[in-house]
């Protein structure tokens, strides 16, 4: 079994290209994980997630514990071998629904009770139980519990958030079981105040993890705050181990992000939005709904070399939008993720050969180009 090791392999500026190797195999960084909540990344097949590169897929302790709870995969073998992913599977500890479940949970210094959102049980999750959880799930990386605020949030409730989650970051250490080839990420908060992602980032170095994540960010803030959050926060990482960036982005933040040293990223766009129709490509995004696809037999981009993009047209997803058929929103979905794999790819490469400059320039040019149609990006 492999032993849970970051190396990081060329810089450029503060780009990193780097590869994390793990009891499941190997990830290739910057990487892109692409959201399985519930056991699946929706509309998409196993065989589809492969298909566009993707190494790593993204759980959720919250809602595996709540249907069909992590005792019943652990009987089962395990998330890998319950939902058949034998690659690595990162798991959200719960603390992004501390915040999205707001009025369905109670918190407090000790845990967060959680009235399930499908019959209203209650649950209670301590940073000890969300570890368990994470362990019964056999995550390849675990998350130690934390508490997400919305970008709104008063700075006092900000300052207690964060001393919270550095106390169950402690915790969660204590609770962890360590084995080769797993790992533990600490979880950066603290809004978007730079010296309290200070003070944070400094105590999570000081317990000592595997990883650590910058979480509370692309939670209501502008583009430009979260990059000046970045700023404030990377450098004080460890430059050893694999930086996270929690629910993040668009295709923009991603390039920003990794821009400012930023290893691995999730977010459930690419899946939303091939379910609303939505495609990503070069200069921005497509609404396939629009009427002028109707006729247009190109494909969602010439120079994809996606499966949809090889053999279907835009108007045929067009009309398959159109119709409500579900084989639109498994197509669009399908091409968004490869999309999205294909950008961690042009990155990795392009720091490999030193220069991310240049993909720079280019990216952000063909952000300006559009797809003829003004208003649609």
């Amino acid at each position: 079994m492999s032993r849970f090791h970051f190396e990081v392999l060329a810089t450029q500026h503060r780009a990193r290209l780097g590869r994390l190797q793990t009891a499941h195999g190997v990830i290739d960084t910057p990487a892109f994980m692409p959201v399985g909540t519930a056991a699946t990344v929706k509309a998409m097949t196993n065989d589809m997630i492969r298909a566009t590169g993707a190494q790593i897929i993204l759980g959720n302790t919250y809602h595996l514990m709540v249907r069909p709870g992590a005792e019943r995969i652990a009987k089962l073998g395990g998330l890998h071998s319950f939902m058949n992913w034998p690659a690595p599977i990162l798991t959200d500890s719960g603390g992004f629904q501390v915040m999205s479940l707001e009025g369905l949970r109670q918190i407090n210094d000790h845990a967060v009770t959680f009235a399930s959102h499908l019959d209203g049980k209650r649950f209670e999750l301590t940073p000890e139980r969300s570890i368990e959880i994470q362990d019964m799930l056999d995550s390849t990386i675990t998350m130690v519990l934390d508490q997400c605020l919305p970008a709104d949030s008063p700075n006092s409730l900000v300052v207690t958030a964060m001393e919270r989650s550095l106390c169950w970051a402690a915790r969660s250490r204590t609770a962890f079981r360590r084995r080769e080839g797993y790992g533990l990420f600490g979880i950066v908060q603290g809004g978007t105040n730079a010296s309290l992602r200070e003070r944070s980032a400094e105590g999570l170095v000081e317990i000592g993890f595997d990883g650590y994540a910058i979480g509370g960010l692309a939670v209501g803030e502008p583009q430009d705050v979260m990059f000046e959050t970045l700023d404030a926060t990377t450098p004080i990482l460890p430059s050893a181990q694999p930086r996270y960036l929690m629910g993040v982005g668009k295709p923009t933040d991603i390039v920003g992000a990794v821009a400012r040293g930023v290893d691995m990223f999730d977010c459930v766009l690419p899946t939303r939005s091939g379910r609303t129709a939505q495609a990503w490509v070069r200069t921005g995004f497509l609404n396939i709904r629009n009427a002028r696809f109707a006729e247009d037999a190109a494909p969602l981009d010439p120079t994809c070399p996606c499966y949809v993009c090889q053999h279907h047209s835009r108007a045929y997803l067009h009309h398959l939008t159109k119709a409500k058929e579900i084989l639109g929103s498994m197509l669009l979905t399908w091409h968004n993720i490869h999309y999205y794999q294909e950008l961690m790819s042009d990155m990795r490469r392009s720091i490999a050969e030193g220069h991310f400059g240049d993909f720079l320039s280019e990216f952000e040019r063909l952000q300006t180009v559009g797809d003829a149609a003004e208003g649609e990006r």
